[in-house]
């Protein structure tokens, strides 16, 4: 489908994946509104056949679909690279939103909503993903972990001094980002929400799936144990002396 011809061709394009026509409707003319392009997807093969083709600056995704599940649709997007997601879900359970989370959803909101908040969700996850550091932002290393906030990139060395690149989603790189920042001091839930969700409503224990996740990435890049769980207040980063 054609976007609105009046929205600038540089505006964040959008693809809103909704299988109700009525709540589509609502959410293209509000986000259309607030300046922003869209593209409609109403189930989860044509969702990712239009993220492929449009390479969409943010997706927003019904978690239940037709044919195809929005959790699917988001591992296809995740496979991809690194797209903004905001999942929508029809149910308060939290089940739901933190399946989608630890899978690398940045955000959720729950049905039904006010489309205009919506629309500030969106504009928010987007300010995140644009935002840049001061250009004289140097690397942080710690121990073979190197954080680059100027390229948002993060890499691990291995002995011979080869770089194993980490593909993180936004949320992930935030966090450690944030963790390395101070490295051994203990961050609580709430802080970390505050400083890398903060237009969000997400719950502490959200915190834990997006960290359980980003431990296994660095897992896999072996670092097993650099994150460290401190019992009932938080997370640490502690690289090996």
């Amino acid at each position: 489908m054609k976007s609105n011809h009046a929205t600038a061709a540089t505006a964040p394009l959008v693809l809103v994946v909704e299988d109700e026509p009525g709540i589509a409707t609502i959410l293209r003319a509000y986000l259309e509104r607030d300046g922003l392009r869209t593209q409609l997807a109403h189930d989860g093969p044509e969702a990712v056949q239009l993220f492929r083709l449009h390479q969409p600056d943010l997706v927003l995704l019904d978690i239940h679909l037709p044919t195809m599940d929005g959790v699917d649709v988001l591992r296809s997007i995740r496979d991809q690279g690194q797209t903004p997601v905001i999942m929508v879900t029809a149910l308060a359970d939290d089940v739901d939103k933190l399946v989608a989370l630890r899978l690398g959803a940045d955000d959720y909101v729950v049905k039904p909503f006010n489309p205009a908040e919506v629309v500030a969700r969106v504009r928010a996850v987007l300010r995140r993903t644009n935002a840049r550091p001061a250009p004289d932002a140097a690397p942080i290393r710690v121990g073979a972990l190197e954080i680059n906030s100027e390229e948002h990139s993060a890499v691990v060395y291995d002995d011979a001094g080869h770089a194993r690149p980490l593909p993180l989603t936004l949320t992930e790189f935030r966090l450690l980002s944030l963790l390395a920042s101070q490295p051994r001091r203990c961050f609580s839930r709430l802080h970390l929400i505050e400083k890398c969700l903060p237009e969000s409503d997400a719950l502490e224990r959200v915190i834990d799936s997006h960290l359980s996740k980003l431990r296994r990435k660095l897992q896999l890049a072996g670092q097993e144990e650099l994150i460290e769980t401190v019992r009932g207040i938080g997370y640490r980063l502690w690289p090996e002396d």
